[in-house]
């Protein structure tokens, strides 16, 4: 259950996943407008996409995250999403009101990242 009173360590959180798996290239808080206000892409790691996509790739998020929400009174709330795409496998969760959000290449264990992800940010 969303607790929206808690305080996170957005940094810490984001470098404690960064460690889960060397797979792991991407791990950023973004705000409700689609902002990255914490973490970032692993180091020496080529990004898939420009800095202007990331953009609208995170206000997408946001927006996908909020249309969501709607249904969590009936389904109760989304404790993770997950896209598998050609070139990168993406988990969100919520983050209080905020947004976590991993990118991963693809072949990364999809069955154990989200658990561990969630063990993380529920501790």
């Amino acid at each position: 259950m969303m607790d929206s009173d808690k305080i996170y360590d957005y940094p810490g959180i984001c470098a404690s996943i960064m460690e889960i798996d060397p797979k792991i290239r991407f791990v950023g808080v973004i705000n409700d407008r689609g902002r990255l206000v914490a973490g970032g892409m692993r180091e020496n790691v080529e990004p898939l996409e420009s800095e202007n996509d990331d953009e609208m790739m995170f206000m997408e998020l946001a927006l996908r995250v909020k249309m969501r929400r709607e249904f969590d009174a009936t389904l109760g709330e989304v404790r993770f999403a997950l896209a598998l795409r050609e070139k990168a496998l993406a988990i969100s969760t919520h983050l209080g009101e905020d947004i976590l959000y991993v990118v991963a290449e693809p072949d990364a264990d999809y069955g154990a990242l989200p658990k561990r992800i969630l063990d993380i940010v529920d501790a």
